[in-house]
C-alpha cells in the first residue's frame, strides 16, 4: 500500500510538471522576441523623431532669416517712399521757382 501511495505521489509530481529549463525557455522566448521587436520599433521612432527635430530646427532658422529679410525689405520700401516724397516736394519747388523766373523774365 505504501508503494502504491508513493507511486501515485510520484506520478502526481511528474504530472504537474517541474519548471525545467526547456519549458521556461519555451515560454520566455516568444516574450523575448516581442520585447526585441518593440525595442527595435522604439529605436526607429526615436531616430525619426530626431530627424524631424533637426528638420524643424533648420526650418526655424530659415524662417528667422526670411523674417529678417522681409523686415529689411519693408524698411527699404519705407525709406524709398520717404525719398520719393522728398523728391516730389523738391520737384514741386523747382517747378514753382521756374515759373517765377519765367514770369519775372517776361515782364
Amino acid at each position: 500500500m505504501i508503494n502504491r501511495i508513493l507511486g501515485i505521489a510520484a506520478f502526481a509530481l511528474l504530472a504537474t510538471g517541474c519548471a525545467t529549463n526547456s519549458s521556461v525557455k519555451e515560454r520566455i522566448d516568444p516574450l523575448s522576441d516581442r520585447i526585441a521587436t518593440v525595442e527595435q520599433k522604439n529605436s526607429a521612432m526615436e531616430a525619426k523623431l530626431s530627424d524631424l527635430n533637426r528638420k524643424l530646427d533648420a526650418q526655424t532658422v530659415d524662417l528667422q532669416a526670411t523674417n529678417a529679410a522681409a523686415q529689411k525689405a519693408q524698411q527699404a520700401a519705407t525709406d524709398a517712399q520717404a525719398a520719393a516724397t522728398r523728391a516730389e516736394t523738391a520737384a514741386d519747388k523747382a517747378a514753382k521757382a521756374f515759373e517765377l523766373r519765367q514770369r519775372k523774365g517776361a515782364k
